[in-house]
This record gives C-alpha cells, sequence and structure tokens, in this order.
C-alpha cells in the first residue's frame, strides 16, 4: 500500500502550522485529528475524520524521472562550515527554493573530497534556484572554503528504483 501524507503547509491555518506527517492511511488520519484537536483548536467528529481523509496525498518519491539532479563535488578540510553556508542559504532563499532534497558525502577514499546531491522537480525549477541571488552567494561561500573549484554535473532522472 502506498504510503500517504497531510502537510499543514498546504492548507490556510491560523497557527501557521508546517508539520507534515506520513503513514499509513487510517493511522494517519488518526495522528492528524488528534492533532487537529490539539494544535488548531477542531472537534474530533466523523465529519473532521472524513475532510482529513480526502486531504491525503501519496507520499512523494525520493525522486522521479522528469526531476533534475545536480551533483556539487568540491574539495575542502572546513567541511563543519557546510552545514551553516547550507542554513544561510535556505533561510535567504525562503519559499523561492526550488530544491526539495539534498544530501552530502564524504569519499572515504579521497580525504577531503566531498559531493552533494541536490534534487529539483525539474531542470527549469532548477535552473530558477541556480539564477536566484541566495544561490550565488551560496556558491562564492562555498568557493571560499574550497581548495579548488566545486566542479557540477546537471542529471537528468531517467529511472528511480527502491530497494
Amino acid at each position: 500500500m502506498t504510503r500517504k501524507t497531510i502537510d499543514c503547509r498546504a492548507f490556510p491555518n491560523d497557527v501557521g502550522c508546517t508539520l507534515a506527517i506520513s503513514g499509513e492511511p487510517d493511522e494517519l488520519v488518526t495522528a492528524a485529528a488528534q492533532h487537529a484537536v490539539a494544535v488548531h483548536g477542531h472537534a474530533d467528529t466523523p465529519e473532521l475524520r472524513e475532510q482529513l481523509r480526502g486531504l491525503l496525498a501519496d507520499e512523494p518519491a525520493v525522486s522521479r524521472p522528469g526531476a533534475f539532479v545536480q551533483l556539487i563535488e568540491f574539495e575542502t578540510d572546513r567541511i563543519a562550515e557546510w552545514d551553516v553556508i547550507g542554513d544561510r542559504w535556505a533561510a535567504a532563499i525562503g519559499a523561492q527554493r526550488t530544491a526539495r532534497w539534498s544530501t552530502m558525502g564524504a569519499d572515504r577514499d579521497h580525504p577531503g573530497q566531498h559531493v552533494a546531491i541536490v534534487e529539483f522537480p525539474s531542470y527549469t525549477e532548477a535552473m530558477a534556484n541556480s539564477g536566484h541571488p541566495a544561490t550565488a552567494a551560496f556558491l562564492k561561500e562555498l568557493q571560499s572554503i574550497s581548495s579548488s573549484e566545486p566542479q557540477f554535473r546537471n542529471l537528468d532522472v531517467r529511472n528511480v528504483r527502491t530497494y
């Protein structure tokens, strides 16, 4: 069965709630109802649960064909600064962020070598992200901690498999 998700950010709410939860449909409706009562002040009624059930969406896959992935390869002995730079970028770009997720790894065979993987819904959205001033500032900061010029690889997602 496909896992489902519900995200308060997708619906207007008075408290500015940003909670997103996922799970099997029945347990998700129960948890969402408890949250709606505790945080949003709703009454736990059959109508509320039916409304919540109608708002469930399929949990998004890690990626999908048609998405776009950018690999950023860089060398640094100042990797502790990576998270701070990334957090500063996320705060600066705010709601205009088009990146859906990222991960960064250290190369076990080549100390100081790192690869960041960033996924976007499409090439067009990746280019919108790249053209944003916050991303230019991110690149400048990444260059300042790198011992050589970061290398970018631009990949169209053709296939996705989960194991």
